[in-house]
């Protein structure tokens, strides 16, 4: 019994430190748009605070694989580590809101290499690199990308849908114009 409610607490303790941590922190950068819709960026990042999480060391930062997401077999988009990419529906295509203790749970995708941002595969979308309290953050049409720290090997989408305002991030992932992207799927 005495173990039972301590892990009923842990539980509950978890929660609360996750929801404060995910939705009271915004910050402001200027947006990095390149002009060709093919997936490359045109402007060159600035270097990532030294303290900040790094997810690449592959020249191609953004890769696709399949996975199964709500029951259906998906294409989503990956680091170079296969693993998840997700996209929180507070941030804005000029606005980071997960940062600070957020990041914890949900890393950011930065970039740390030089040149373009690519992917290993050809993206109907776009992707840019956007500067914010993160560092250099990549992103995909406008969102900002982060893995999630509940995701312990490639495939696994245990952050979809969390919280209605996680999803996993797909090649289909609508264009964000600056708004808050509502709470679809990106698929």
């Amino acid at each position: 019994m005495l173990l039972r409610r301590s892990l009923v607490i842990t539980t509950s303790l978890f929660m609360a430190m996750l929801l404060g941590a995910c939705g009271s922190s915004t910050t402001t950068g200027s947006g990095a748009y390149g002009s060709s819709s093919t997936g490359a960026a045109t402007t060159a990042p600035t270097t990532a605070p030294t303290t900040a999480p790094t997810s690449s060391s592959s020249s191609a930062v953004i890769q696709t694989a399949t996975a199964t997401v709500k029951g259906q077999s998906e294409m989503i988009l990956t680091n170079a580590q296969g693993m998840t990419l997700y996209y929180f529906t507070a941030d804005t295509a000029t606005k980071a809101a997960c940062t600070a203790g957020c990041i914890k749970i949900w890393p950011p995708l930065l970039f740390t290499g030089s040149g373009a941002l690519t992917s290993s595969t050809s993206l109907p979308g776009k992707l840019t690199v956007q500067t914010d309290a993160n560092g250099s953050q990549c992103e995909y049409n406008g969102h900002p990308l982060y893995n999630y720290s509940g995701d312990t090997a490639p495939g696994q989408t245990n952050g979809e849908g969390l919280f209605g305002k996680w999803f996993v991030a797909t090649p289909n992932l609508a264009v964000q114009n600056g708004g808050s992207s509502g709470g679809g799927y990106g698929y």
